[in-house]
């Protein structure tokens, strides 16, 4: 018996018995314990996370999410690549989103530690790591630093320098900060709310949209699940990355879109310094947020670099 079906049955993860949109696929969702050795001065926190479980034994792929996302933004992607590769996918929340716990701190180090625990915890010795924009960042630095956990590294849209201007994630947070919604009233009406208030200073219906995500009700009451006080005290960490001598030899594609400016041809010296296997493609007519703009082109790239 598998160590991951062993879990199941002591109760750590919850196991929802299909999928609607693939029948037959299981869906395992919980959160690891976390056991610290004090090793670490960075203590991790029990992240939440989704397993679609594949019938294969290839090695697993885990996706990160970027600055307030969520595990869910890559749902249907991971159901897909189940479908198409066989192989057992993880969908993760990073601390401070998602349900994953809030914590004052939010740097890489920490998140990278967040994830070697997890993996830990589930028995799972190498994955093939995917992440976007921040979670791409916090694929970079595990890769860098525990090397032996990845078997492979897929960086969305982001590259191993400074972000481009925070400026606009700082209006994002002030309007988050400054909305008010009244309590007991209808999902759909307090959603509009949210949305009227943050169109002050996020003129992008597109990414209004994705803000909302993060909107929850509790007990009639709303508000923000991400911890909106540690990534406004963190943002220039979160924008930034951090020095690294070391090197990843492992396979490693940087998917970029065409449409985005977050890997230009002014990264490529530092991306070939820190992963000599760097691949670098880009996908046309893709934003930012590739999987969501093209997500079959998305699913093929990423079919193809586990095949080559």
């Amino acid at each position: 018996m598998s160590a991951l079906c062993r879990l199941v049955q002591r109760g750590l993860w919850g196991a929802r018995p299909s999928c609607p949109f693939f029948p037959g696929l299981q869906v395992v969702c919980g959160v690891a314990p976390v056991r610290t050795n004090g090793s670490s001065s960075v203590n991790p926190v029990n992240l939440s996370y989704d397993v679609f479980d594949g019938k294969g034994d290839n090695t697993p792929l885990v996706f990160l999410h970027g600055l307030f996302g969520s595990k869910s933004n890559f749902h249907s992607i991971a159901k897909s690549l189940v479908q198409r590769t066989g192989r057992k996918v993880l969908t993760v929340d990073a601390r401070n989103h998602g349900n994953s716990p809030h914590s004052p701190v939010l740097t890489y180090e920490a998140m990278a530690e967040d994830l070697k625990h997890l993996l830990a915890q589930l028995h799972i010795e190498k994955c093939v790591l995917i992440g976007h924009s921040m979670g791409g960042k916090t694929a970079m630095v595990t890769a860098l630093t525990q090397s032996s956990l990845v078997d492979r590294l897929v960086v969305v849209d982001i590259s191993p320098s400074r972000s481009s201007s925070s400026s606009n994630f700082r209006f994002y947070i002030q309007a988050m900060q400054e909305m008010k919604i009244s309590s007991n009233i209808p999902r759909s009406t307090a959603r509009r709310m949210a949305e009227d208030q943050l169109r002050t200073l996020v003129e992008n219906r597109s990414v209004r949209q994705f803000l909302l995500t993060n909107l929850v009700e509790h007990n009639g009451h709303y508000a923000w699940r991400v911890n909106l006080e540690a990534i406004s005290a963190h943002l220039e960490h979160v924008m930034s990355f951090p020095s690294f001598d070391t090197t990843y030899h492992g396979p490693t594609l940087f998917l970029g879109g065409a449409s985005s400016a977050y890997i230009s041809s002014d990264d490529y010296p530092e991306i070939q310094r820190l992963f000599p296997n760097a691949d670098i493609q880009y996908i046309p007519d893709a934003s930012h947020w590739i999987h969501a703009d093209k997500p079959l082109d998305f699913i093929s790239s990423i079919s193809s670099f586990l095949q080559s």
